[in-house]
């Protein structure tokens, strides 16, 4: 390859990823100025690029429309989900990857099978078990109905990472006086760090995003902030400015915890895609 051809390579490759980057960032950015405008500013033609901001938007979100509480129960309720969906479909994963059983992989098969059902199809079932049991309108009820998605795709996915660790590792520190559990603790989790917070990002965007259940099954006391952006739109007026605050907060949690495990991720994402 010519070096006018690499540079020519180089340079296609930049401009494709700007156009990424801009068709990606510029609706957040769009989503945060508008939290900043004004009624009259915000539908004011042609746009306005430069203003004077105001964070009436976001004193009004937590001072009238009481958004802290649901806040809370959004994040108790996506990071219960979380933990728990990976302590037992880890679990399940490794299970699966390292005991061999009669039908494992329609096993497999089946427990990915339960993740494509539509969600709209189970919302009436839950709700009547919710009404019997006494759970409806708790943040119990949405940790489980959240857990009872997210376990497949955990056990997916992390089912595939401990199959491509070597066996041998564990075989290896079982000879060495260590049980079972040992191994499991002391080396194969490790070695898979990369795969659980990949797949706990993720989890914790499915249940931090999700509204049909959260809509259906919630109240007044485990609203989350999904079900209270809902009620920004009403008869009288769609109040744009506090839903662009309230939508600005709700994905700096996401991307918080995205950045602080972003190595790992990176790891996650390529781990087997290169194989000697």
């Amino acid at each position: 390859m010519t070096e006018q051809a690499k540079r020519t390579k180089k340079v296609m490759a930049t401009v494709l990823v700007g156009v990424i980057l801009v068709i990606n960032v510029v609706p957040f950015l769009w989503l945060f100025l508008t939290s900043l405008k004004t009624r009259i500013d915000i539908f004011s033609i042609p746009p306005k690029l430069i203003f004077d901001p105001t964070i009436r938007n976001y004193s009004s979100a937590f001072t009238k429309r009481h958004f802290l509480p649901m806040f809370y129960n959004s994040l108790i309720i996506s990071v219960s989900t979380t933990a728990l969906s990976l302590i037992v479909g880890t679990l399940g994963a490794y299970a699966l990857a390292r005991f061999r059983v009669f039908g494992d992989k329609h096993i497999s098969f089946w427990i990915l099978s339960t993740r494509m059902f539509p969600p709209i199809v189970l919302v009436i079932p839950f709700y009547i078990m919710a009404t019997r049991t006494g759970l409806h309108d708790s943040k119990l009820l949405m940790v489980i109905v959240h857990t009872t998605f997210n376990l497949p795709f955990v056990v997916w996915i992390m089912r595939s990472f401990f199959e491509d660790l070597p066996f041998d590792l564990e075989k290896a520190a079982m000879v060495d006086g260590y049980t079972r559990w040992d191994a499991f603790w002391k080396i194969v989790l490790p070695l898979s760090a990369p795969g659980l917070f990949t797949t706990a990002i993720l989890c914790f965007i499915f249940s931090w995003n999700e509204f049909l259940f959260a809509n259906v099954l919630t109240a007044a006391a485990s609203r989350t902030v999904t079900v209270g952006i809902r009620g920004l739109v009403t008869s009288r007026a769609i109040e744009w400015g506090e839903i662009a605050a309230v939508g600005t907060l709700q994905v700096l949690p996401v991307l918080a915890f995205t950045f602080a495990v972003q190595k790992y991720i990176v790891r996650g994402l390529t781990l087997g895609a290169v194989k000697g």
